[in-house]
Formats: C-alpha cells, structure tokens, sequence
C-alpha cells in the first residue's frame, strides 16, 4: 500500500520563528506554500521532453487505433456468410498487409480477405479467424468454427478517442507518456522552463575530494549528493556555487548573486546556533523572511526554510545524514511544487518493524533500513540499521531506504507497523 505524508496546510505561520521546533509535517506544509509554481512555457520535441513538466493539458487529435485493423495473422470475414452448419468454406479474393491503403470495396459475397496483424480490415468484413483455425488449399480456406462479431479486430479508437484528454498539466513527462503522444502523431509539447537551483556548501574544514586533507579537515560529501539527487530530475538546471568558508562576509556576496540568478538556493551547512555558522545572517542581510527555523525531527532538526524576496532558500545542515534526510523529506517537495509539479510528495509504502527500540515522543524520527524479509502479506519487513549520528554514512550507503518513526510513538516493537520510503523512488 502507499501512503503520501499529508502536510497539516493551515499551521500558525509564526510557528518556529523563536527557534522553537515545529512538527515535521507542518515544516513540511510551510515549505510546500513558500514555493510558487513558475509560469514561463517552452516548446520542446517530444525527444527532448522525458522528464520536462507539462505546461497545459494535452487532447488527442486523433482516434487510436485510427482504422478497424486485425489483431491476428489469419482471414478477414462477413459473420453473415456463415449460414448453416459449418464446415465453411470461402474463396480467398485478396491480401492484405500492415500499411493497405486500398479501400476494397464492392468484394463477392462468401468471399475472405488473407490478412496479416495490423492490417486494414475493410468495413464491410467484421471478424478474423486466426490461421490457426483455417485450413487453406489454393484460392478457398475451410473454417471450422463460427466467429463472433468483432473476434480479433482491434477498432478504431478502441484505445483513445479523438480529443479525449491524455496528459493534464503538471505532470512529468514519462517515457510512456511520450510513446502515447508520438503514437497519436503529437511531435513536441508545452513545457514549463526548468527551474534554477543554487547549490552552495559552506565551511572552512571543508576540501574538494582529490586534494590533500591536513588534520581538522574533511571532503565535501554534501555537494555530490545534491547534484546527484538533482540530476536526476530533468525539471531542474544546477547551479554551483561550490565551497565557501566560514565567513560572513564571502556568505552575503554568494548569496546576493544567488538571489539574482536562481529560483532556488539551498545550501548546506552553518545554520545551527554556533558562533561560526553564519548562513541565516548572510541571507537575512539580503531580506529573507524565514518561516522554518528548527524542526522536530531526527536527523535534520536545524533545517531553515523560507523566501529571499523571490528565491526559495533552504539551508540544509551540514552533516550528510541531516543534510539527506531534510533535502529529501522537506526541501524535495517544496523544489518539486516550485517547478511545476502536480505530485510531490514522496511516496511511503507499508512495512512492518524488524527491530525494538525507543525514540522520544514528540520527534518525527528516519532511520536508515534495509528489507530482511516479507510478511505474509507481501510487506516488507525493516532492519534497522543502527540509528548512527547525522554525520554517518556507511549505513545510509548500505540502506534499501528510510522508515519513518511517527512522533507519537515512545518505543517500536517488532512487527509494528511503520512506513517505507525506498531509496529508488
């Protein structure tokens, strides 16, 4: 079964703004409303549009099939000329093949048609009997078995009706979205622009993989993920900031050119309460007016979400872990609902626990899982994978996914029912 996590859509806007921890579903809802779909259209081909967002609903101007035509390799015949008691037999007056655009009218009564898949069925005919079931010497074929009306014919429109409705706006452009336009013969679509997304990861510690470390540093593990995550979505263009240090000055300049050029800004790093982590003075110096300051939630709590005039910004914490969970679960939604998007929540499927443990009430908790079995029901059942620290990534690395530990609950049990979000999804 899949669940959706439904954001509570009218939350008290003031909520979290004193630093206190707001419910992940509300941190969820306030970022959802912050970001406001982007109207610009484009017109793309088809080969160029896997993946794009619609821009306004899509009718077919054609019927599919567009003609009546054989769904078997066998003989096209006249359901009335089987009078009688069988075996028939009929004289094979023409052949028809896949691509036939003869009309082939005005043919002799008790006659049939040789007729091969896909294939034109004049309208006079109304069954096919499949080879199979025929038996053919010279010019006749003797059937033994009276069709139904229809038998193995594949009508017209059958499928898809003229102007019916076949993609509503706000729906990402599938591979088989695109087979069902190219087939009613559409060869390029409306697509809403690709939004823009800033990336920037701050911290003086922080070094490019491939470059030597010196004690007190570490490798840039956030930026990867975030551009890995990104390219997956072709409703959306990188741009890289890259590494900033600590600084507040060098901050504000990145975000001032951020602001100018992207729709999004999300950044990792800086946003707890430190004396070194400068992020949310750096942006507030450009007017952001943020509505997410700290979330109950395990990892991710000091996620900032909110507006720099026009731009959506996120301030992912640094750790990886954190970092993961809050771009995924809060951020991903809000960049989803900002470029377009009709459906942008993650999806949870049902899973039951494998494991004991307690958590606290109150703290919406995602641990890293992977699948060790199935229930009767076909349910996944969830091994947790130590609970770990924000900043630990061999067990997010070995995870099939992430269960969702619901706040109300002080302790799970084994084989208490939990929610699953795969990793591939």
């Amino acid at each position: 079964m899949v669940h959706a996590v439904k954001p509570v859509l009218k939350a008290d806007c003031s909520a979290g703004q004193s630093g206190e921890a707001i419910p992940f579903e509300t941190a969820v809802a306030k970022a959802i409303a912050l970001a406001k779909p982007v109207r610009y259209r484009e017109t793309v081909s088809l080969v160029g549009a896997l993946g794009r967002v619609c821009a306004a609903d899509i009718c077919s101007p054609i019927s599919l099939p567009p003609f009546d035509n054989s769904a078997m390799d066998g003989f096209a015949v006249r359901t009335a000329d089987f009078d009688g008691e069988g075996p028939w037999t009929f004289r094979v007056a023409e052949r028809v093949v896949a691509g036939d655009v003869r009309a082939l009218e005005n043919l002799d009564p008790r006659t049939a048609l040789r007729i091969f898949t896909g294939a034109p069925v004049p309208w006079t005919f109304d069954a096919v009997v499949m080879q199979e079931r025929c038996e053919r010497i010279g010019d006749t074929v003797t059937m033994y078995e009276r069709p139904r009306r229809g038998r193995h014919i594949r009508f017209a429109g059958e499928d898809v009706s003229a102007d019916s409705e076949l993609i509503r706006r706000g729906k990402g452009l599938s591979a088989r979205d695109l087979t069902l336009l190219a087939a009613v013969g559409i060869v390029d679509v409306q697509v809403l622009r690709k939004i823009r997304i800033g990336l920037l990861s701050t911290g003086t510690e922080l070094k490019e993989p491939g470059e030597p470390l010196e004690h007190g540093q570490i490798y840039n593990s956030n930026q990867i993920m975030l551009s890995s995550l990104l390219a997956a979505c072709p409703w959306a263009e990188i741009v890289d900031f890259g590494m900033v240090p600590d600084s507040l000055g060098l901050l504000t300049d990145v975000v001032a050119r951020a602001v100018t050029s992207c729709d999004a800004l999300v950044t990792t790093g800086g946003v707890s309460a430190g004396e070194e982590d400068h992020m949310v003075v750096a942006v507030q110096a450009h007017g952001a007016d943020l509505d997410v300051l700290n979330v109950a939630m395990r990892p991710g709590k000091p996620l900032k979400v909110g507006r720099i005039r026009k731009t959506v910004f996120a301030g992912l914490p640094g750790n990886p872990n954190a970092a993961l969970i809050a771009f995924r679960q809060i951020v991903l939604p809000a960049l989803r609902r900002l470029a377009g998007l009709a459906e942008i929540q993650p999806q949870w499927f049902s899973a039951v626990a494998g494991f004991n443990c307690k958590k606290r009430q109150g703290r919406t908790e995602f641990v890293p899982v992977r699948i060790s079995g199935r229930t009767e029901m076909g349910e996944p059942v969830l091994e947790m994978l130590e609970r770990g620290t924000s900043a630990n990534l061999m067990a997010i690395a070995l995870a099939d996914g992430v269960a969702l530990l619901p706040p109300e609950a002080a302790e799970i049990t084994n084989s208490m029912p939990l929610r699953y979000e795969p990793f591939g999804t």
